[in-house]
């Protein structure tokens, strides 16, 4: 046993904190902030053989109208085109404020299946001032010329009908073509607030 594992067995007076050089590091490349009318949140830049994974951190994303869907779809074409083929999986767990409504379910609905429609990653996000959506997707290895692309995606929002919901999504986009662009965009009307950070992780 070794590492930072090894470094707390037995400790009871707090963790000691992975040491520097042990883990990957995270570099900034960009952070689009939403005006409060964006039709969508796009990065044709930076998503290169630079990493071989990239994380899209979003944040408090609210949207105009209520109950519609988050989504992300991926471009081969330095974002002329945002239809590449995916297949996924998704699911989801729900408590709503009265606590009389409780779920742990696929979602069968916001899974695709060879589908080049943008992927869910949290339906029904409600658009009351308060109602937002954030949560992370990652990206592994978009340059590769050889392999899918694979990504996987955890967020939480408040759903619509005041609900908490935690959603889980992942899967590939069935192309050996490199993806050099990522777009965001609700299924209906703008984005009317909150910022993704798109990072490069060695």
């Amino acid at each position: 046993m070794s590492g930072i594992i090894a470094q707390n067995v037995g400790r009871h007076g707090g963790l000691i904190k992975a040491p520097s050089g042990g883990g990957g590091a995270w570099t900034l490349i960009q952070t689009i902030t939403s005006d409060g009318s964006d039709s969508d949140i796009s990065f044709t830049s930076g998503i290169d053989s630079t990493y071989d994974e990239y994380c899209f951190i979003f944040n408090n994303i609210h949207p105009e109208t209520d109950d519609s869907s988050f989504t992300f779809n991926m471009s081969i074409d330095g974002g002329s085109n945002y239809n590449v083929t995916k297949t996924s999986s998704y699911f989801v767990a729900w408590n709503n404020e009265a606590d009389s409504d409780t779920i742990l379910t696929y979602a069968t609905n916001e899974d695709l299946a060879q589908s080049t429609a943008f992927q869910v990653l949290g339906y029904g996000v409600g658009n009351g001032n308060d109602e937002c959506i954030s949560g992370y997707l990652y990206l592994f290895d978009p340059s590769s010329t050889t392999f899918v692309k694979h990504f996987f995606a955890t967020s939480n929002y408040y759903y619509s009908g005041d609900y908490s919901i935690n959603s889980f999504v992942g899967g590939y986009g069935n192309t050996t073509s490199a993806v050099d662009a990522i777009q965001f965009k609700f299924s209906a009307d703008e984005i009317q607030g909150g910022s993704i950070s798109l990072y490069g992780i060695t």
